[in-house]
């Protein structure tokens, strides 16, 4: 029989992390999963330090990304979305550790209120294995296209291993392959504009590790790499609002005020270009971007003043 959800894992030379974060999910009090894990070309030894597991539990597949998917995250996880077997699908890190109540938790509220994803709470660690709160389930608020500003600015951090997807949210979508940072923000972007609806809860279910050789932790130390991509994420998040018909003065002023972070990239003339923007109307954002950082001086300038 088919397991009820399935759980995708790409991974890269993570030999000395993958082991504990595969007995978290081994120690899931939800039980009827399969979990791919699915490798992106890692050298290390991987794959010979997770053969116990492998032999011992069935639910585990240790799979190598086909060539005709794209080498990176996005790649991988396409690769997973296409051999799922689970109704229900869950992303996971390859360094990571997963609270047991993980996918009881979350399945069980997704099914209760018919929503197609459910969205918990992550907290991060370092050395220490974090502890585990076993917490009486509270939902927080619904995640739909009228709050969908609130997911584009992250004030609703829909991060990629902090949310269970019905299967039917993938159906006519995929990360883009060419992406190496950001892809979820923009994936999960595409969701919630095509109409899917999910709730929020306030049970912490995720815990991510924090190390220098994340991608996280590359594009805070301004790897171009992935500053460039996510530039390119930008660009694409606008035309697809556009193309809904759903972006506002508030989107654009958000995402004008972002592209004085990545100059590098003329990312502010490649949305007035995306956007079709000419005319008076041009001038008045060029106006409003020339000056944003005279505006953020004067801000910030206040706020020590009052403070």
């Amino acid at each position: 029989m088919k397991p009820q959800v399935t759980i995708i894992m790409a991974t890269y030379n993570r030999a000395h992390f993958i082991v504990e974060t595969l007995h978290s999910i081994q120690q899931q009090t939800f039980q009827d999963w399969e979990c791919f894990i699915i490798d992106d070309g890692g050298t290390d030894n991987t794959q010979e330090v997770i053969a116990p597991i492998l032999e011992q539990d069935s639910r585990f597949q240790f799979l190598k990304r086909p060539d005709s998917y794209q080498k990176g995250l996005p790649g991988c996880r396409n690769f997973g979305l296409d051999k799922a077997q689970g109704d229900f699908i869950i992303f996971f890190d390859d360094d990571d550790i997963i609270h047991p109540d993980n996918l009881k938790t979350s399945l069980s509220v997704l099914l209760e209120e018919q929503v197609a994803f459910c969205h918990y709470q992550k907290k991060s660690f370092e050395q220490d294995k974090p502890e585990f709160k076993f917490e009486k389930c509270k939902i927080l608020q619904k995640i739909n296209v009228d709050n969908l500003y609130d997911v584009v600015t992250q004030q609703i951090g829909l991060a990629s291993c902090t949310v269970l997807w019905d299967k039917k949210c993938f159906k006519t979508i995929r990360f883009k392959e060419e992406l190496l940072y950001a892809e979820e923000w923009e994936c999960y972007i595409r969701i919630i504009s095509s109409g899917f609806e999910g709730v929020i809860i306030s049970n912490t279910l995720y815990f991510n590790r924090k190390h220098p050789n994340s991608n996280t932790a590359e594009f805070y130390s301004n790897n171009p790499i992935r500053k460039k991509s996510k530039s390119d994420t930008i660009l694409l998040v606008i035309s697809n609002l556009k193309d809904k018909k759903i972006i506002t003065n508030q989107f654009l002023r958000h995402f004008i005020q972002m592209a004085y972070d990545y100059k590098e990239f003329n990312l502010f003339a490649s949305i007035i270009t995306t956007l079709e923007i000419s005319g008076f109307i041009k001038l008045k954002w060029q106006v409003f971007y020339v000056f944003f950082p005279v505006r953020l001086y004067l801000y910030s300038l206040k706020k020590k003043m009052f403070s």
